[in-house]
């Protein structure tokens, strides 16, 4: 291998980490925006004191961060829950995590009744059931309530770390 060859090549390599560092800190910085509706509206889906553990309970923000930052996840359906998320923000004039459950309820009942704000909404019940029913090992689903909650238990074998695609 010729001197410049390598001096390029090894530059190209020392920069990788940087280059997903970049997207991953964009993915970042955008999901805190939302973060705090996002949250809302699981609490919302999911509340305390339900015969179901709440969102709140089993760190379904948390969950659906980790979920949905990680590098296998589709990227128009994180640049869609982002996206909606804005979406409910506008709608609501950014007062959505101020109001009281019957508000919120009305806030989501008109954003539903969107072709767009029904299909979010359905992500995001979907991110927050994986969530509560995933095996602990992924954050959520603390000390198995999910589970439990429904007198179910996950598949057998269980996971032991999480994502095992980090591997390949």
């Amino acid at each position: 291998m010729k001197r410049r060859k390598f001096l390029v090549l090894g530059s190209l390599l020392g920069l990788s980490p940087y280059i997903e560092a970049k997207e991953t800190s964009s993915f970042e910085k955008s999901f805190k925006k939302v973060k705090e509706t996002i949250a809302a509206v699981q609490d919302h889906m999911f509340p305390k004191n339900t015969k179901l553990p709440s969102a709140t309970e089993m760190h379904a923000i948390a969950f659906l961060f980790e979920t949905v930052k990680h590098k296998s996840y589709d990227k128009d359906i994180r640049a869609f829950v982002l996206e909606g998320a804005e979406e409910l923000i506008t709608r609501e004039k950014g007062k959505f995590v101020l109001m009281d459950s019957a508000e919120k309820e009305k806030a989501l009942r008109a954003y539903e009744e969107t072709s767009y704000g029904r299909n979010w909404l359905s992500r995001i019940m979907t991110l927050t059931m994986e969530g509560l029913f995933s095996d602990p090992v992924y954050g959520a689903n603390i000390n198995e309530s999910g589970w439990k909650a429904l007198n179910a238990y996950g598949g057998k074998p269980r996971a032991k770390k999480r994502y095992v695609i980090d591997e390949v």
